[in-house]
């Protein structure tokens, strides 16, 4: 197997062993950069040299932690220090952060190599056109806001990489483009450093190519081994959601997704169908408000500054976020809290729940997101999710199946996941 193409489990442990050289890995990875960036266009800026040169200072001393040697990749609205980090504005060209957000130098402490940042949407606010394809067929969107991370890992540029999420920024991305994506418990990730637009909503998460990878990277940011991956565990509980949007689901979604729970079942799960509580009636109401209120507020000195290098699109929904009355505001914090309550309360009787990762297949077109809707809501109750990849759809493109787990529950969930993942595959 080329080296790219390998976990990045596999990877550590093979420099680790001195059976792989770090500068040997990232040259593997620029070369393939070379090879597909003209296509791709997942980077706002590769960091060679300095890549470079950690490898070498890697390969002259012993291993000194989990991702000693090993490539990542950051989404630019994630402060990297002395590279360029614009968070997807014009009004950023020239922004060099003095330091590295608190996930960035905890990678870094861990041993990883920062080899660069990807591309992202406006502020990741708004889904303002991106150049980035997809790659599993590039007349097709990778999704956004983590538009670039998801592309990178897809295409074997890079094992591992940063994303966010505010409504489905990193879960639809990763099943566009087939990987793993892991949005873990509201801020268990340190957002320090980050651009955050909705403080209610941002949560940092990771993309990967295997659901031991995604735990792999987020353990070592949280302090904790995320996932028993080393022994089968018993087949879980798992509750069917639909959502009250199943109808927005394309059919080859909805058929798959009745496929998935037919052999997990059949793989010993005891699945069972699950409705949303009455609490949740008005969470993505409860959501848009959140998220527009809150933008307006922190970008305020944008606004103020150069209101006109914002997107026309984004100054119309920071116009209506200046528009949200305080009753408003307060009301959705309120059906907020109460439902992350009864969320807590769906998972008595289910070790985790499956519904579906997007719509559909990666819509054609460059620059468009798709639709956040199978994610929002678990993104306001600010629970764990992974989207595993599953199957493949009418033309082509991967389909997901997004796992979701209680609050705080990020073991057992990626540790499910992984389950699941390998029951479908």
């Amino acid at each position: 197997m080329h080296i790219a193409r390998r976990t990045a489990r596999e990877l550590a442990g093979a420099i680790a062993e001195g059976a792989l050289k770090a500068e040997t890995l990232i040259e593997a990875c620029l070369a393939r950069i070379d090879e597909r960036e003209g296509d791709i266009q997942a980077w706002t800026h590769v960091a060679r040299d300095q890549a470079r040169a950690l490898a070498r200072a890697c390969d002259r001393e012993a291993a000194h932690g989990p991702l000693h040697g090993i490539p990542i990749a950051i989404k630019d609205v994630i402060d990297t220090q002395g590279m360029p980090t614009r968070y997807g504005s014009p009004i950023y060209e020239d922004h060099l952060p003095r330091r590295d957000a608190a996930c960035v130098a905890l990678a870094r402490a861990a041993g990883a190599i920062i080899l660069g940042k990807t591309m992202t949407h406006e502020f990741a606010a708004h889904p303002s056109p991106v150049p980035t394809r997809n790659p599993r067929n590039l007349e097709h969107t990778p999704g956004g806001s983590s538009t670039g991370s998801a592309a990178a890992v897809a295409d074997f540029m890079v094992p591992l990489a940063f994303g966010t999420q505010t409504g489905g920024s990193l879960i639809r991305p990763a099943a566009f483009c087939g990987v793993v994506g892991y949005k873990p418990t509201f801020n268990l990730i340190d957002r320090d450093g980050m651009r955050v637009i909705c403080s209610s909503l941002d949560t940092i998460g990771v993309l990967a190519r295997t659901v031991p990878d995604a735990a792999l990277l987020a353990g070592v940011l949280c302090g904790e081994a995320l996932g028993a991956f080393d022994h089968t565990p018993g087949p879980p509980r798992i509750g069917f959601c639909r959502t009250p949007f199943w109808d927005r689901a394309e059919e080859a979604t909805r058929g798959l997704l009745e496929e998935a729970a037919r052999r997990l079942a059949g793989a010993g799960a005891k699945v069972s169908d699950l409705a949303f509580p009455a609490e949740f009636d008005g969470l993505l109401k409860a959501h848009e408000t959140l998220g527009e209120a809150e933008g307006a507020r922190a970008l305020a000195h944008e606004r103020r500054i150069a209101r006109e290098r914002l997107s026309a699109a984004l100054n119309a929904k920071l116009d209506r976020g200046e528009r949200v009355s305080a009753a408003a505001y307060e009301q959705a914090v309120r059906s907020a809290e109460i439902a992350r309550l009864q969320a807590d309360r769906l998972f008595a009787d289910h070790d985790v729940l499956i519904t579906p990762s997007a719509p559909g297949e990666a819509p054609k077109g460059v620059g468009l997101a798709g639709d956040p809707i199978f994610n929002s809501v678990w993104t306001l109750l600010h629970v764990p999710t992974v989207t595993v990849p599953a199957f493949t759809g009418p033309s082509g493109l991967p389909i997901g199946v997004q796992v979701v787990g209680p609050r705080f529950g990020d073991r057992r969930t990626l540790t499910f996941a992984e389950w699941i993942h390998r029951a479908l595959a």
